[in-house]
């Protein structure tokens, strides 16, 4: 396998790895601002907000992602009545998809990440007269950042190999181009190559996390 071949297949394939990187920044982004939203509803103290916060987490987590994705891209259009309205081009359809799903999953990341905060830190806080809002924000926080950031990392490693799936929504993105290549010249090598990048990838995000979390474990 000549080195003018894999240069060839490797424009094609960064490309597509361009819209994996965007598709998992904007999930990232999204999800999880999204998914600490759910985590504070699930710990509200009004009951119709809790069991739909639950619900939403349970059906998420309990349903393929690749289910969704197609829900989302071919399912919303059909609705009657407001399905017209719900028509979007299908990589931004797979970003609503990954969206709702990582949320979900974040959620529960973050409540886990409460629930390991010792009660007397909430004690305390009151014993200093800080307000609801000064516990959460100076105190809570950042406990549970720390707590859940292994998690988030791991869950983050994931999102980038599930970013994959958009092959099946004929989104030209890292593995489309790899596949087009193996059917057209009949060798592995471009599989082994979009393996590559993808290690390449998750390595970066490997190193990000164990710097946060160095720097969350000395402050």
């Amino acid at each position: 396998m000549s080195m003018e071949y894999l240069l060839s297949i490797l424009g094609p394939m960064l490309e597509g790895m361009e819209t994996t990187i965007l598709l998992f920044a904007l999930a990232i982004v999204t999800s999880i601002p999204l998914g600490f939203a759910f985590t504070f509803m699930v710990r509200s103290r009004i009951k119709p907000v809790v069991w739909f916060a639950g619900a939403y987490i349970y059906v998420m987590r309990g349903t393929p992602l690749l289910l969704q994705m197609l829900f989302v891209c071919f399912g919303l259009p059909v609705i009657p009545v407001i399905g017209e309205f719900l028509v979007m081009d299908r990589f931004v359809a797979a970003c609503v998809a990954f969206t709702l799903n990582y949320a979900a999953y974040f959620a529960e990341i973050f409540r886990g990440g409460l629930l390991a905060i010792d009660k007397g830190q909430y004690e305390a806080a009151k014993v200093l007269g800080l307000s609801r809002w000064q516990t959460t924000t100076r105190i809570v926080l950042p406990q549970m950042l720390r707590i859940a950031l292994p998690a988030v990392s791991n869950e983050s490693i994931t999102l980038v190999k599930d970013t994959a799936l958009l092959y099946a929504v004929a989104v030209p993105e890292l593995l489309h181009f790899a596949q087009t290549a193996v059917n057209r010249d009949f060798t592995i090598m471009p599989f082994v190559l979009a393996g590559v990048l993808y290690l390449l990838m998750t390595l970066v995000l490997t190193v990000l996390f164990k710097a946060l979390e160095r720097k969350f474990k000395f402050e």
